[in-house]
């Protein structure tokens, strides 16, 4: 873009910029929207710089299409957002109960492991490694790990066992 081209360009945004945001602000029923709405819309016009139009009318209408896309844009998203948590409200509305003592169970048994094997436990478990890859997390060769972690099973079958809890 050309010196001349990209001073024209912000002085188009800058000639538009306070009636875009009123034009966001009549239109968004959160206020600060309107500001990252605003935003969005400067930077989908500066994507597409090269197209900006030759006469200063024009360019007021082109950026309120670019604006009007925009908006339209987030309309779309915030129907989907609402639409998922709806769906989400209605999955743990008609969802079984989970049975928190047995969850508290289990957490309290994994917090009473030493802290070598609780960390294996954790990230494989809650994180999602592999123990190929929490052992080079944690700094240790892979046999020591398997090692370990068989060990914390070994310790948590136990903890967990029908006659540990009742004793």
């Amino acid at each position: 873009m050309t010196p001349e081209h990209t001073a024209e360009f912000r002085g188009a945004l800058r000639q538009a910029a306070d009636d875009l945001l009123a034009y966001f602000e009549r239109r968004v029923s959160i206020r600060d929207d309107a500001a990252d709405l605003l935003g969005e819309t400067m930077l989908q016009a500066w994507r597409r710089a090269g197209d900006l139009p030759p006469t200063a009318e024009r360019r007021r209408m082109w950026l309120f299409t670019i604006a009007a896309n925009v908006l339209g844009n987030h309309r779309r998203s915030a129907r989907r957002r609402t639409a998922l948590a709806g769906r989400v409200r209605q999955q743990l509305a008609t969802s079984n109960e989970p049975d928190h003592a047995e969850a508290d169970a289990v957490r309290d048994a994994v917090l009473r492991l030493g802290s070598a094997q609780r960390d294996l436990v954790l990230l494989v478990h809650w994180d999602g490694f592999s123990i190929v890859e929490a052992a080079e997390i944690l700094g240790l060769n892979p046999s020591t790990a398997r090692g370990r972690y068989a060990a914390a099973r070994d310790a948590l079958r136990t903890a967990l066992s029908p006659t540990a809890a009742s004793t």
